[in-house]
């Protein structure tokens, strides 16, 4: 699934293309995403300018003056700019037509991502009660400290908790703790402050990297451009069970934690 950096990496990708631009068409050959693509989006967007391109957690809002497309990319979507006259092939669903002829599509294997609509002043409810961005000021040790007090549940769930921090998926939470020397299966409220402070440091490193690097490559994932992230090569534990640990040089275990693969050092990680 793309994560954090790879949705701000399609967002840097796509937004020169759309900002300023009018919506000439919206053509949708495949309603059927995670919710049913509304069929009022092609009126409420035909004439309109998007003003901007933003992201919130692993979400895009495409801005205008009559309210946001929300685009979620799923499991294996991706957004491409491609030219008006391109073929649309099998898994190409949703063409968004601008006036200069660009034509921002929308490609999707599994049809797990989505298309919806948020009204002017209002939050859709997918929106509604995350967390703070991990970038931002907002989101610090401290943050973390006080949400985690009390919790029985990994660590690793615990920050990948939208509610908590948007946006820390999978791949940057095993990566996150490795550096940090944080056990994934630890319990949140058995962390100390000092070592959240830590964890936050990283986290925004970590995020900030893949996202310098254009993301991870992934089997589905491809960037606004057409062209793969590149973050992978420089993983220290997703993806490397059994494999020897860069530190320490022990092999690397796996286990799984809320349904997800974790890969961690016995060693480094405590």
């Amino acid at each position: 699934m793309p994560e954090l950096p790879e949705v701000e990496t399609t967002r840097r990708g796509v937004e020169p293309y759309c900002r300023g631009r009018t919506v000439a068409n919206v053509i949708v050959r495949d309603p059927r995403l995670r919710w049913t693509v509304p069929d009022t989006l092609g009126a409420v967007l035909r004439g309109q300018v998007i003003s901007a391109v933003e992201r919130r957690g692993k979400y895009l809002l495409f801005r205008t003056d009559s309210g946001s497309l929300l685009v979620h990319l799923g499991m294996s979507g991706s957004l491409r700019v491609a030219s008006p006259g391109d073929t649309p092939g099998r898994h190409d669903h949703i063409d968004l037509l601008l006036d200069d002829d660009a034509c921002l599509r929308y490609h999707d294997p599994r049809r797990f991502g989505c298309f919806l609509w948020q009204a002017p002043g209002e939050v859709h409810p997918l929106l509604a009660g995350l967390g703070p961005e991990p970038l931002s000021a907002e989101f610090d040790g401290q943050h973390l400290f006080r949400r985690s007090r009390g919790r029985k549940g990994s660590v690793k769930n615990f920050i990948m908790d939208g509610n908590i921090v948007v946006g820390v998926g999978n791949i940057y939470a095993n990566e996150a703790l490795f550096l940090s020397g944080i056990h994934p299966g630890r319990a949140a409220g058995r962390v100390s402050g000092a070592r959240y402070e830590r964890l936050a440091n990283i986290i925004k490193r970590v995020l900030t990297s893949a996202i310098e690097q254009g993301g991870t490559t992934l089997r589905d994932f491809v960037g606004g451009d057409g062209k793969p992230g590149y973050f992978a090569q420089q993983l220290y534990v997703y993806g490397r069970a059994g494999q020897p640990c860069k530190a320490c040089g022990g092999p690397l275990r796996e286990r799984r934690l809320g349904q997800r693969s974790s890969v961690y050092c016995v060693t480094c990680q405590r």
